[in-house]
């Protein structure tokens, strides 16, 4: 008999068709689970699968009672209570790096797509406003790459990736992080000082408590009305009502943002303005990510039924 499995989170269908084909799924589908499955269906699940973004407390882990083991699709686990998962001798496990040189793509992607004022231009060419010769503010001639600062706000997989990309544009790379890592980059001590020196501030940091915010209104005056930011980590390190503020003052110039606040981000202030280029959370979505990501789960999976560590565990302190 395989071993059953609950499917916390929603995912495509597509996504957990190689989890089917080994083990028993109880697809939640984003749903609270006792409000799909009995408690009975519940009550030998041993582990379980979720994104790590999704809110997941001690209080739903208790709906579970033999549960061993949950396992995030992806590299976070920012929204799992690992102190409630220690307390109940749950592991938790990850596919720590698994869609790094994928996330690290998209970051480049809205780099260049924002400092090169890429969906004014496309605009100014479906629109007819090139073809009649119309002035337009936002077709000023931008800064290019060469030369440009790059600051990297997170040294770890997708950070180290990242600054491997922007360098081969022929630019500088700086970076912060809660230590210094063996890296042809020049280190800063704080964030402030970072985003000071920096045109670029690419925000790949771990999502937890000690980043939420921490690119605040201090940070973007730091960064300044040449200034850019991007965003592929969590909506939740910069405070996303600041930046705004930033972006409608023109305290920075641009941003390009991967993740928000909330998800899905509704049309409102921030969608509405033409310096900031939107991306639905695609960072990690190509096909070698989720094959990447499946493998790690399924190792982490496979090792916790055969009574042994998990691969890819999250430290639980």
């Amino acid at each position: 008999m395989p071993e059953k499995v609950l499917v916390y989170s929603r995912f495509p269908k597509a996504q957990l068709e190689r989890f089917g084909e080994r083990f028993e799924i109880l697809n939640a589908a984003g749903k609270p689970p006792n409000d799909v499955f009995s408690a009975e269906q519940l009550a030998d699940v041993r582990a379980m699968i979720a994104a790590g973004g999704r809110s997941l407390g001690g209080e739903m882990m208790d709906l579970l009672p033999k549960l061993g083991a949950i396992v995030c699709y992806g590299t976070g686990y920012d929204g799992v209570d690992l102190a409630a998962a220690a307390t109940r001798n749950i592991a938790v496990g990850h596919s720590p790096g698994a869609n790094a040189a994928s996330v690290a793509d998209i970051a480049v992607t809205l780099m260049l797509a924002a400092t090169r004022r890429l969906l004014p231009a496309d605009d100014y060419v479906r629109s007819g406003s090139w073809a009649a010769a119309k002035p337009s503010p936002m077709m000023r001639t931008p800064a290019g790459m060469l030369g440009r600062k790059i600051g990297v706000y997170g040294m770890g997989e997708i950070g180290r990736k990242i600054a491997a990309r922007v360098a081969a544009f022929e630019t500088e790379v700086g970076y912060f992080s809660r230590s210094r890592h063996d890296v042809p980059y020049r280190y800063f001590p704080t964030l402030g000082a970072l985003a000071e020196w920096c045109s670029v501030l690419m925000v790949a940091v771990r999502a937890g408590d000690d980043t939420n915010h921490a690119v605040d209104a201090d940070i973007l005056n730091r960064l300044g009305k040449d200034g850019y930011v991007v965003n592929i980590s969590r909506g939740s390190v910069i405070d996303q009502q600041a930046l705004v503020k930033a972006l409608t003052d023109q305290t920075i110039a641009g941003a390009g943002l991967d993740v928000f606040a909330k998800e899905p981000q509704a049309p409102d202030a921030l969608t509405a303005l033409p310096n900031v280029v939107l991306s639905p959370h695609i960072g990690g979505h190509t096909l070698e990510s989720h094959v990447a990501m499946q493998d790690c789960v399924i190792a982490n999976l496979d090792a916790f039924f055969a009574g042994k560590k998990l691969p890819y565990a999250v430290p639980l302190g």
